[in-house]
């Protein structure tokens, strides 16, 4: 159940045509990036990260670095 909401977070990625609604700019992410990606998560590769870091964001590599940014400031 975990791994499912953190797939369902991650395609929450920024989309331009929902700036007016979200506020966040948007994110254009190679179609390939984002298989890879979604085939990562499926797999487990990921499941380390928080929830919160897939959250609104780009390519994975984005997701990483926001979870190493919560986990600094967890501690």
């Amino acid at each position: 159940v975990a791994r499912a909401r953190k797939i369902e977070k991650f395609l929450s990625q920024p989309f331009f045509v929902a700036e007016v609604f979200t506020g966040s700019s948007g994110k254009y992410v190679e179609l390939e990036d984002t298989i890879k990606s979604f085939d990562g998560l499926v797999k487990g590769e990921y499941d380390h990260m928080p929830e919160s870091a897939f959250y609104m964001v780009g390519g994975i590599e984005e997701a990483v670095e926001k979870a190493k940014k919560l986990e600094a400031e967890a501690a």
